[in-house]
């Protein structure tokens, strides 16, 4: 097992897909840049974005970046004129916007529009990029009209319920939408400031997490206050605004940054300088990103499906591998047997490891590898061992001294066999958790933080395995000695997540003072020999199930002290733990190094994407 993790680990190389094939060079000069949305279909689809996670690191989250960063790339191209050729035969934009200028100085004389504001000129510190021939600079308010909706009172019962669909920004999804959650009456129509959209209108969302989402609406309709509607001026092609707006959304979203509730304004949207195509080159650019965004649909569908069957594969066989009834890992009965059947795993060493999925694979592998650990059969037992029993005589020993010394405990100490979720070597035994630690926490409300003071370590510092002291939060000196009544947490304790995030749990390395707040838990053990064994148990699956199974709540996501205590616990010799745990340490060091040159090619890729990206639109 060792063997092949290790030349796994030696043998990815940054720079390479998962198929070993290189990785296309970022600066190769390309005169027409569409090419550079095909001849890197491979680098496309193959840069991901691994999603961070504070619970167990086997959940799949993978984010497609490079084809996210394909339809950025598109739109982009699209807006700055590089996307499809220009005709010199063309009507240009500066015609465009004469003919824009006379529908509106006729609606304003027909009393359809109100009589704008002037806009500024666009200055040339406003021109991003220079301008292909037959386009014109131009703000956003010179080409529509916009306005923004409301919010008929709520408390107006006959405001609701009517036949006009009424949209809030968060239901802004789709480029054509036309169904709404809720809809207004025509007395909310004439009685509230809402603006009646026509049918065709473009929004764009303009609060919160929304910002710069934008639709093409099928109905007429209003909107709340945080959607903006522009109606094309009849020389404005729809769909180009639409490809635009999309292609703007970062530009909005920084326009919106700063406050506590992000959001942008009808003054911000139109005010801002956009690049305005001739008519006939829109209706081009509407059509050419059609078509490539629905090739990007097709990589999209398979790149999920090749993730989708690398999952499946790899589920396969570590669950092959840990399935007794297959005479695999778990039924091997000596290390010559185990080191057999790890071969089955070894000869798809190189597909599983490797490639977007590759480090999502190494995460499961070391759940497997946990799982054997607790299993007994990662590492040989030894007959000369003391056995666990033994071990357990002195765990009793110091639980009545504690007991004696004013310690309270209510766990249950026999393990009936149906408690019993694993087989286990003859030399080991089963407890329960309440039996073999001190259980330290902390009830009512934690003290109030401060900017300094005593460090507090909350369950959000408590990640799988490890201790991050991100973010800090501290309280008073005062506080701490009046809140920490129950006991102090010391090197080498446990400390555990009792709420969402459940199960995480990590040994305490701090050499600081600390408090511990609500929802964690610190593991005092009886032997601190048994803490590095413990942790590994807690971590592995066997045990998380069981703390599934015993969660509380609405969504089973918290577990009460009295419940956690029952939970039975694996207590193998204790020369066999030091054994498991080096043989652990050793296997997670290969692991990490394989994950670690993993992590670094799809760095790389995404790197490459990025400059790619630069290239184009340079």
């Amino acid at each position: 097992m060792t063997q092949h993790i290790h030349e796994g680990a030696a043998r990815y190389q940054p720079g390479h897909h998962g198929n070993n094939s290189p990785v296309p060079s970022a600066t190769q000069a390309l005169e027409n840049p569409q090419q550079l949305l095909t001849e890197h279909i491979d680098l496309w689809t193959s840069a991901v974005r691994h999603k961070s996670t504070a619970g167990r690191g086997s959940n799949r989250k993978l984010e497609l970046a490079g084809i996210n960063k394909l339809r950025e790339l598109i739109l982009e191209l699209a807006v700055r004129g590089k996307l499809v050729p220009q005709n010199p035969d063309d009507e240009p934009a500066s015609e465009l916007l004469k003919r824009i200028e006379a529908e509106k100085a006729k609606l304003m004389k027909d009393g359809k529009l109100k009589k704008q504001k002037p806009l500024p000129a666009v200055s040339d510190d406003e021109k991003p990029f220079e301008l292909p021939e037959g386009w014109e600079w131009v703000r956003l308010g010179a080409i529509g009209e916009w306005g923004a909706g409301a919010t008929p009172a709520r408390g107006k019962s006959d405001y609701y319920g009517g036949h006009i669909p009424w949209f809030k920004s968060g239901e802004l999804n789709a480029d054509f939408i036309s169904t709404s959650e809720e809809s207004v009456t025509e007395l909310a129509l004439n009685e509230c400031s809402l603006r009646y959209n026509n049918i065709g209108d473009v929004l764009i969302a303009m609060y919160g997490a929304t910002i710069g989402k934008t639709s093409i609406l099928q109905v007429r309709a209003t909107t709340n206050q945080a959607v903006c509607a522009c109606t094309p001026f009849s020389c404005m092609n729809n769909l180009y605004l639409l490809t635009l707006l999309k292609a703007w959304r970062k530009n909005f979203v920084g326009m919106g940054a700063g406050g506590a509730q992000p959001n942008i304004s009808r003054e911000k949207i139109i005010a801002t300088v956009i690049a305005l195509p001739p008519l006939a080159e829109q209706q081009r650019i509407v059509a050419k990103v059609d078509e490539l965004m629905a090739l990007c649909d097709q990589l999209e569908q398979q790149s999920e499906h090749q993730l989708d069957a690398h999952q499946q594969l790899t589920e396969t066989l570590l669950s092959a591998l840990l399935n007794p009834a297959a005479g695999a890992l778990t039924n091997a009965t000596s290390a010559q047997e185990l080191n057999d059947n790890w071969q089955r795993l070894a000869q798809h060493f190189d597909l599983l490891f490797s490639g977007p999925m590759g480090v999502w694979a190494i995460d499961r592998l070391k759940d497997t590898i946990l799982q054997l650990a607790v299993m007994g059969k990662l590492v040989p037992q030894n007959p000369n061992d003391e056995p666990a029993s033994e071990l357990l005589k002195r765990i009793d020993a110091e639980k009545a001294r504690l007991v004696k010394d004013g310690l309270k405990t209510s766990a249950s100490t026999h393990v009936s066999d149906k408690d019993k979720y694993l087989e286990l070597p003859h030399s080991w035994e089963w407890m329960r958790l309440g039996n073999i630690a001190k259980f330290i926490d902390y009830r009512g409300k934690t003290p109030d933080k401060k900017d300094s003071g005593v460090r507090l370590i909350t369950a959000k510092n408590i990640r799988f395995g490890f201790i991050d002291i991100n973010p800090e939060e501290f309280i008073s000196p005062d506080d701490y000695e009046a809140w920490m009544t129950r006991g102090f947490p010391r090197i080498g304790d446990m400390l555990f997540t009792t709420e969402a995030p459940l199960g995480n749990a990590a040994l305490i390395n701090l050499d600081e003072k600390f408090a511990l707040a609500q929802r964690a838990i610190c593991f005092q053990w009886h032997n601190p020999d048994i803490a590095k064994f413990m942790l590994l148990q807690v971590l592995a699956l066997p045990f998380q199930t069981q703390l599934l199974d015993q969660a509380t709540g609405m969504t089973a996501t918290g577990i009460k002290a009295s419940k956690l205590k029952e939970i039975p616990i694996i207590l193998p010799p204790l020369a066999e733990q030091h054994r498991i745990v080096a043989k652990v340490d050793e296997l997670f060091a290969l692991c990490d190094q394989l994950k670690e040159r993993l992590q670094h090619a799809s760095d790389t890729q995404l790197n490459l994407t990025d400059a790619i990206v630069k290239q184009a639109l340079s």
